[in-house]
């Protein structure tokens, strides 16, 4: 449609929507798709859900959309393998047996520095540091909750802003999927406006640094203290005291830290090598796409070569480790798909030409980064998902950018951050769940006493999209 109207908004709206209402992205995202393909067949409903069902189908025919999908099953086997093969185990023994560790101080730097160098994957990055951890902080008496805190900012804050895992790879299939030049490029510069996770990266790191202790995580602090490592009452998501009966397990059994370590070396350094041949000698030109299905290909034979190796596990095995794990990543490659589907539908539809002209004639351009910032985070914390928010707000943000002739990549950075800062306050969300779970602490106890320091780096962010808006 070359001329949108007003009702090009009814698909995302439809989608925010009910997802805030039912909390099922997945079914949200296709209403959304739906109700585009209805209005794009003459309001025919029936033939909206046909045309709906093709055009999702329909994001196999582009090989960009289609890798990044595959990719995302791919991590989910990658991470499986790596459990399968007691790499994780072995990790976090290693970090465990560190001697530099020696009070709560290095206690909380370990936690800190882990979320930054396990990447890969969010939830992977909260387990691994949560159980590095934890027996620290008891034995230092430093609060779970801080234990918590501290994971859940270096989790999705640093996934989102690598190009070479997941999150990377929706982020530019979701930007392409816009219709934009080099969206690789677009997503690399937009890591420089991504001021929440920024924020929430570094305050976490003053926090340590400084013993900053807000409201209830000051109680928390001053109980653990105490000797108290929960509150009376608080029920922590796992218990650990099973954790604590394997302690004799022999120095001999506890698999190499290497497992773990070396296929994912092995997929960081594949990561340049893929974007330079793709890219004709131009890592800046390659195809991300290419390049992450090949990355994550090469540490999941790498990590299979290792386990055969060990001994311990046949081949059979780790094909049913392959499929579990794909199939645990199903519902993240489903929300992907609808969202791709959707993003196409927006476009033939006029979403964000419609939006950008609604919005450039009513608000203030400086105001413009603020307001996607704050929009994407109300949606990420009503719907407690990143990835869905991302869906979204993309193929709205980068189409207003480029019809209003703003830089894409700031808004881009707008929609992402505040899609992390709704997902990293919301109690519904997935990491914070998990984050509860690595720290074996109380949920709402996490929630609450992690809230203050959300809210301080998302007024740090709200602050820089202003002032980049005014400079920019």
């Amino acid at each position: 449609m070359a001329d949108p109207g007003w009702y090009s908004v009814l698909p995302p709206v439809i989608a925010i929507v009910l997802a805030i209402w039912s909390k099922q992205v997945i079914l949200s995202l296709f209403a959304g798709i739906w109700m585009g393909h209805t209005l794009l067949n003459q309001f025919n409903p029936l033939t909206g859900i046909t045309r709906a069902l093709d055009g999702v189908i329909d994001v196999f025919t582009d090989p960009g959309d289609a890798r990044v999908i595959v990719f995302t099953l791919l991590i989910g086997s990658l991470i499986a393998t790596i459990e399968r093969s007691g790499g994780v185990r072995g990790f976090v023994h290693y970090l465990e047996t560190r001697r530099w560790v020696h009070n709560g101080f290095r206690a909380q730097l370990l936690a800190w520095v882990t979320g930054m160098v396990i990447f890969v994957e969010s939830t992977i990055t909260l387990l691994v540091a949560g159980s590095v951890s934890r027996p620290l902080f008891d034995r230092y008496k430093v609060s779970r909750e801080k234990l918590a805190y501290l994971i859940d900012a270096t989790s999705a804050p640093v996934c989102v802003m690598i190009p070479l895992n997941a999150w990377g790879a929706v982020i530019v299939s979701l930007v392409a999927s816009t219709g934009v030049e080099n969206p690789l490029e677009i997503f690399i510069a937009s890591v420089a406006y991504n001021f929440y996770s920024i924020a929430a990266i570094l305050l976490a790191g003053v926090v340590i640094f400084k013993n900053i202790n807000l409201g209830p995580m000051k109680k928390a602090e001053e109980r653990t203290q105490g000797g108290d490592i929960l509150w009376p009452g608080a029920i922590p998501l796992v218990d650990v005291s099973a954790e604590q009966q394997d302690v004799d397990e022999s120095e001999a059994d506890i698999p190499s830290a290497w497992l773990m370590a070396l296929p994912i070396l092995a997929m960081i350094f594949m990561m340049p090598i893929g974007l330079y041949i793709t890219g004709d000698g131009d890592i800046i030109k390659g195809s991300g796409s290419v390049s992450v299905l090949w990355s994550v290909s090469f540490a999941i034979l790498v990590a299979w070569v290792m386990t055969l190796i060990k001994g311990d596990c046949s081949v059979s095995q780790l094909m049913q480790d392959f499929m579990k794990g794909a199939g645990a990543l199903l519902p993240i490659a489903a929300i992907l798909l609808l969202a791709l589907a959707l993003g196409d539908v927006a476009r033939t539809l006029g979403t964000g030409i419609y939006v950008a002209n609604l919005v450039g004639e009513n608000i203030p351009v400086v105001f413009l980064a603020p307001l996607v910032f704050l929009v994407s985070a109300f949606i990420a914390f009503s719907v407690g998902s990143s990835w869905g928010t991302f869906a979204i707000m993309i193929p709205i943000a980068v189409p207003m950018a480029t019809t209003l002739g703003l830089p894409v990549p700031l808004l881009l950075g707008a929609a992402v951050s505040g899609a992390i800062f709704g997902d990293h306050a919301s109690p519904i969300s997935d990491t914070t769940v998990v984050a509860s779970m690595a720290s074996a602490t109380d949920h709402i106890d996490h929630v609450r006493t992690q809230l203050p320091y959300a809210l301080l780096a998302a007024g740090i962010a709200a602050l820089g999209f202003l002032i980049a808006g005014l400079i920019l």
